[in-house]
């Protein structure tokens, strides 16, 4: 990449800052999962320097309950990056295109009340993603196990998209898997994944 273009997408970045810093509410001071691999990018060391307006770097700036990576459980050794913008929060988590079968994140939330909710999922997008990443929603009446393609545009804001609605009970009985199972060759990608209460 050429220093100009690194400068460019660090000034996006910094922009980025900036304007939650002129919020009227602060940002959490997020830090990694410590049990992840560093990041090895430079800050501003991006490949689709377009897209990083949309990272939100305050979980809490979102709608309903957001769980962000950084307070998932980790099976396996995940990697943090930053490199393929959007994200939510300090970046995002890949299985090094390693370990199949063998790696997850699991996102527990606690709701604040039982009823139905809408379950979402962040994630990046290129060709080096999985095109069927297994995702499992853990929900009061059982589970579902979905294939996400994580090469294609996510339709909320080119960050989230949308895994159903299912009924969860108050507390942190529900769950939603991320796994790397069945997807050999491309990376599976785990940042966030939010909750938005739809009624009883």
């Amino acid at each position: 990449m050429k220093p100009t273009s690194i400068l460019a997408n660090l000034l996006a970045c910094l922009s980025i800052s900036q304007t939650h810093l002129h919020s009227s509410e602060p940002t959490p001071q997020l830090k990694p999962h410590p049990e992840a691999v560093a990041n090895t990018h430079a800050p501003g060391e991006v490949d689709k320097p377009e897209l990083v307006p949309f990272i939100v770097p305050d979980p809490t700036k979102l709608k309903g309950i957001v769980v962000d990576e950084t307070q998932a459980r980790l099976v396996g050794t995940w990697q943090y990056s930053t490199h393929t913008p959007p994200y939510v929060g300090l970046g995002y988590l890949h299985d090094q295109k390693k370990g199949k079968g063998e790696k997850a994140v699991i996102f527990t939330p606690d709701l604040p009340k039982s009823g139905r909710y809408e379950v979402r999922m962040s994630h990046c997008y290129n060709i080096r993603r999985s095109t069927n990443t297994p995702v499992t929603i853990h929900h009061a009446a059982g589970e579902k196990t979905i294939r996400i393609n994580q090469q294609q545009i996510p339709p909320h804001n080119k960050l989230f998209r949308t895994l159903g609605t299912y009924h969860f009970v108050k507390g942190k009985s529900g769950w939603v898997k991320i796994s790397n199972a069945g997807t050999d060759g491309k990376y599976v990608i785990a940042d966030a994944v939010q909750f938005i209460y739809v009624g009883e």
